[in-house]
């Protein structure tokens, strides 16, 4: 069912711990790394809500769905 929009999943095939940040990469178009590092970027220079934001999403976001072969 393709309706022409892109929706926000987290990823299984590229997750280091729950997908969040490669799911957003992909959502956004953009490598995966350089989420993943402006995360931590932002975790260790004073905007530590980013862990609960992580942790929301890992909750609320939806897995991307396997393809079936």
């Amino acid at each position: 069912m393709n309706t022409g929009y892109k929706q926000l999943t987290r990823s299984t095939s590229n997750r280091m711990i729950a997908g969040v940040c490669a799911g957003l990469a992909d959502y956004l178009g953009i490598d995966p790394t350089i989420v993943r590092l402006l995360t931590i970027l932002a975790f260790f220079t004073g905007f530590g809500g980013i862990a609960l934001v992580y942790l929301i999403m890992a909750i609320v976001v939806p897995e991307q769905p396997t393809v079936q072969q």
